[in-house]
């Protein structure tokens, strides 16, 4: 009794390894056929198109990829002269309620530099 169901045991075992071996030979050849099922030469043109077509190894700005990719890249923003004046507005804008991104587009500069201002202010809340 047992040793009959370690018989048939054996014999799925045995079946499942062939068909293991056909899936793999199969998938082999449909891999190899790919190039000339999509009408490309050799392999590494399909992986070089298949690289362009998702954007492998090209580094894209959100500016550039969200304008198209005719589009010419934006210039890049000279980088903003962080004053006395320009601190006491930013104090005065926080104490007003204001937000970070409301102080960006009033005054003019990048978010990082406005929560450094605040930290070196001191108007940060302890934990952050």
């Amino acid at each position: 009794m047992i040793s009959e169901d370690i018989k048939e045991l054996d014999a799925a075992r045995a079946r499942v390894a062939e068909l293991e071996k056909t899936v793999a030979a199969q998938m082999t050849a449909e891999l190899a056929s790919l190039p000339a099922k999509y009408g490309f030469a050799d392999l590494d043109g399909l992986i070089a198109a298949l690289k362009a077509a998702a954007g492998v190894g090209r580094k894209v700005r959100k500016a550039k990829a969200a304008s198209g990719a005719g589009a010419a890249p934006a210039p890049r923003r000279k980088r903003a002269t962080i004053t006395d004046a320009m601190r006491a507005e930013v104090k005065s804008m926080v104490e007003a309620g204001k937000t970070g991104t409301e102080i960006v587009a009033a005054l003019g500069i990048s978010l990082p530099s406005v929560q450094n201002i605040k930290k070196a202010l001191g108007l940060v809340k302890p934990g952050k």
